[in-house]
């Protein structure tokens, strides 16, 4: 009785251990990004609802766009540089538009450089927190709202930072059909 009582917590603690590892994995990706947002590694950003004020200093903002060799699209910033108001709410525009022959639906991803300014750039609207599909030959004008927290100006790491830039790089979805 004793060595099925072994095998039995043998199995037990193989399936508990398996279980575990597979939750973790689920839990890897979610994990990652609220660790990212609140340390801003890679350059991730924050999502906020409101500006806090401006504090009368400003800090060179440069948008950089990007597009995925296989979507037809071309992206581009409106304006390559501003100058905003740290703290203050700024909004700046981006142009896309569907070369192709097909509607084609897309996806932005984003970063922001340097990495260690990510957590102080927050993103109070922006088109990519969701997909934006073009018919052929659209153009839309895409806005992001955005402030640079005042805490930058305090952070010893930030202190030398004069210009951040948010790049953008737009990916097309996966429609789950096979592609030829």
């Amino acid at each position: 009785m004793p060595r099925m009582a072994r095998t039995t917590r043998t199995v037990v603690l193989a399936v508990f251990g398996i279980s575990f590892m597979t939750g973790l994995a689920f839990a890897s990706v979610p994990l990652y990004r609220l660790f990212c947002q609140a340390t801003g590694l890679n350059g991730t950003t924050n999502r906020g609802l409101a500006a806090p004020g401006s504090v009368h200093r400003t800090i060179e903002i440069a948008f950089d766009a990007n597009t995925s060799p296989k979507l037809p699209w071309r992206f581009v910033p409106e304006q390559e540089q501003e100058k905003v108001e740290i703290g203050a709410r700024d909004m700046a525009f981006f142009t896309a538009t569907n070369r192709g022959a097909q509607p084609v639906t897309g996806t932005a991803t984003y970063n922001v450089t340097p990495a260690i300014a990510g957590k102080y750039f927050t993103k109070i609207q922006c088109f990519c927190f969701t997909q934006q599909t073009l018919k052929p030959g659209e153009t839309q004008r895409m806005p992001v709202i955005f402030f640079v927290d005042p805490k930058i100006l305090s952070d010893p790491d930030t202190r030398d930072v004069q210009t951040i830039t948010l790049s953008y790089t737009f990916y097309p979805v996966d429609s789950g059909r096979a592609s030829s």
